[in-house]
This record gives C-alpha cells, sequence and structure tokens, in this order.
C-alpha cells in the first residue's frame, strides 16, 4: 500500500503553498523557502512557547510534504489517490466493471469501455493496477475497477 495512507489526509500541495501542476523543481523551492522559515533554530528566543510549538508543527508538516511530493512514485501515487478523491466526492458510482470486461486498446496501451452517454472510460495498462475508479470523458460517471483474485 501507499506509505502516507498512515497519515491523516492532509493536502500536501497546500502545505507547501504550491499548485497540484508544479514542477519537482518549483516544489524544492516552495520547500526549502518554508523549512528555512519553520525551522527550531530560526525561531528567535522571544518568540511565546505557543507560536515555537506551531512553528515545529508547520516545520514537520513541510517535512512531510517534501517527502511525499519530493519523491517520483510518491507523488504519482498521492496524485492519484487525489484523483481517486475527487471522483468518490462527485457522485456514486455507476457501475462496476472488471479490468478483464474492458477492451485492449494495442496502439496507447490502454483498456476502454464505452459509456451510456457516448464517451468512453479508459486506463493506461500502467494505471489499471493503481486506480480503483475511472471517470467518463464526456460525462460525470465514474466506474469502479475491479480486479479477479
Amino acid at each position: 500500500m501507499m506509505a502516507f495512507e498512515q497519515i491523516p489526509k492532509k493536502d500536501w500541495y497546500s502545505i507547501l503553498e504550491a499548485d497540484p501542476s508544479a514542477s519537482v523543481s518549483d516544489l524544492k523551492q516552495k520547500y526549502q523557502k518554508l523549512i528555512l522559515m519553520y525551522h527550531p533554530d530560526k525561531q528567535s528566543a522571544d518568540v511565546p512557547a505557543g507560536t515555537v510549538e506551531e512553528c515545529i508543527q508547520k516545520f514537520i508538516e513541510v517535512d512531510q510534504a517534501w517527502k511525499i511530493l519530493g519523491n517520483e512514485e510518491t507523488k504519482k501515487e498521492y496524485d492519484l489517490q487525489r484523483h481517486e478523491d475527487d471522483l468518490r466526492n462527485m457522485g456514486p458510482v455507476d457501475a462496476r466493471v472488471y479490468l478483464e470486461e474492458m477492451s485492449w486498446n494495442e496502439d496507447d496501451h490502454s483498456f476502454s469501455l464505452s459509456c451510456r452517454c457516448g464517451g468512453k472510460y479508459s486506463v493506461s495498462k500502467d494505471e489499471a493496477e493503481e486506480v480503483t475508479l475511472i471517470s467518463c470523458d464526456m460525462c460525470s460517471l465514474v466506474i469502479e475497477l475491479l480486479h479477479y483474485r
């Protein structure tokens, strides 16, 4: 499973004050700026204890965000999870479909299924192992992808 699932759901992009479309280089710059700003050694001695605790907590969150978003693999997993969460919030699942019921497209190495609106659900071979929800490319319907065990 994903390394960050144990941690309560947080928006790691907002913690880094970054847009989800930001490059890893931009994320690194944001991280470096924030980690310096909230570093415990950078806090003034005359700051109230509560403020110091807030800075330490923010420092820890910024570090956690970077551990997830600074690594290509965990960033990809986190982005897929965010996408699935967005799909779950759109409404109920229209259907449950086994991957084996979808059509294989050799040209782009993806699986697809026609939607009742005329659009299609599609997922790449790599994504098929990781995602459970797929949205139609033309409407708001969502299917749940199942795997035979």
